[in-house]
């Protein structure tokens, strides 16, 4: 057996290598490579169309890690070029095309946040730029023939797109063909992609086919869902917690999730093994605070990105403001103008920024969610007089000391 290969039995691999997946596609493949004993060829492509990931962006990446730890190779593919064409899965519309130096850009910032996660010895970086730019007209037109127009029209995005009448661009289409021919160009043994990416890993078993290669074993990973526990994690639906937040800010998101979706982000984001997680919930089950368990979660998911001694400071940070209820030592200062004496509470925290509209702060009111100088704050007919100065805290993050002006 390789000497880089873990020793652990081929079932224990399986199982922690499966573990927390949505789909595994041939999973007889896999147990054949993994009994050969050899460091696997493990392919995950990413298209840079943006420059800042948040930790639903992660969850592949943790996966790739378990695959590192038992000496597998892992292939970082930058899709610099397929970038410029734009990945037509789960959505309803041709994505905007992005220039070259946005690309360029986008790569690095991608790479510079995800390498923390993955081990460096064990990740070769490579661009499909490589090999799609030697790719001519001839031999974009004969890849073409590997793929039928009935064929991609069965696909759910581009089914629905057809039905209501929205157009689908020709390079769309050529999109899983080019990301099924990396797979070709590398020969690899295992692609890993989001659960809405099956289509084109299946399509990239077939074109190794047609190429006399064995084809590839894929897995999909679940899309995570943001800290509302409703919806996947989004930037536009302001539901997510960024890989750049600031050390105090990931950790009180962290704690902000509800207990039941902490074990979903145990699953997909932790380190931890799938025994260790059960140990975990056996102890909530022998009467354990759920909010212990959050802690250990947010304290490994910081440190991950930050380090540990500000994963440390971060939760001393969290138990200072939201367990003893001491306001941080920083507070942003905002002023406020009125022409009147007097100004509704839910009108302020709306002009402040702290909420986005009065009706969110009725809302947020209701919840018991507003404070003014550190104390619960719930009637909404409440106003502020010209001239005061208190601090506000609306939630467990937006702390402002807001200075109410006469306007000039």
């Amino acid at each position: 057996m390789n000497k880089e290969i873990n020793r652990d039995t081929i079932e224990e691999q399986l199982h922690t290598l499966t573990h927390g997946s949505a789909e595994l596609v041939n999973r007889d493949g896999l147990l054949e490579r993994l009994r050969h004993g050899r460091p696997l060829k493990i392919k995950a492509g990413f298209d840079p169309t943006a420059s800042d990931l948040h930790l639903g962006h992660t969850v592949i990446f943790n996966k790739l890690r378990q695959f590192q730890r038992y000496g597998h190779r892992v292939i970082f593919l930058i899709g610099d070029f397929t970038g410029l064409v734009g990945d037509p899965s789960g959505r309803n519309q041709q994505r905007k095309p992005l220039s070259a130096e946005q690309i360029k850009e986008n790569a690095a910032a991608y790479y510079r946040q995800v390498a923390p996660l993955l081990d460096a010895d064990k990740t070769e970086v490579r661009y499909n730029s490589e090999w799609m730019n030697r790719l001519n007209a001839l031999g974009l037109l004969r890849l073409s023939t590997h793929q039928t127009v009935a064929r991609m029209i069965e696909r759910d995005d581009f089914n629905q797109r057809y039905a209501r009448h929205q157009p689908i661009a020709i390079s769309e289409f050529l999109y899983p063909l080019l990301q099924a021919y990396d797979s070709v160009v590398l020969e690899a043994d295992f692609e890993l992609g989001g659960s809405d990416q099956k289509f084109n890993l299946l399509l990239g078993r077939e074109l190794q086919k047609a190429h006399g290669q064995k084809p590839q074993v894929i897995m999909t990973m679940p899309i995570l869902e943001g800290l509302d526990g409703q919806a996947k994690m989004s930037k536009s639906l302001n539901n997510y917690i960024a890989v750049q937040d600031a050390p105090a800010d990931m950790f009180g998101k962290l704690m902000s999730i509800s207990d039941d979706l902490m074990w979903r982000y145990y699953n997909l984001l932790s380190a931890c093994s799938a025994s260790e997680i059960e140990r975990r919930k056996s102890q909530l089950r022998d009467g354990k605070n759920p909010r212990d368990l959050k802690i250990l979660l947010a304290l490994e998911l910081v440190a991950r990105f930050h380090g540990s001694a500000a994963a440390a400071a971060a939760e001393r940070d969290f138990a200072d403001r939201f367990q003893r209820r001491v306001l941080p030592q920083e507070i942003p200062s905002v002023e406020v103008y009125s022409d009147r004496d007097r100004v509704l509470l839910t009108v302020l925290l709306r002009s402040a920024g702290l909420t986005k509209s009065a009706s969110e702060s009725m809302r947020m009111l209701s919840q018991g969610a507003v404070r003014i100088d550190g104390e619960r704050v719930e009637d909404k007919s409440i106003s502020i007089a010209v001239g005061s100065v208190h601090v506000y805290q609306v939630g467990k993050r937006k702390i402002f000391r807001i200075q109410l002006l006469r306007k000039p």
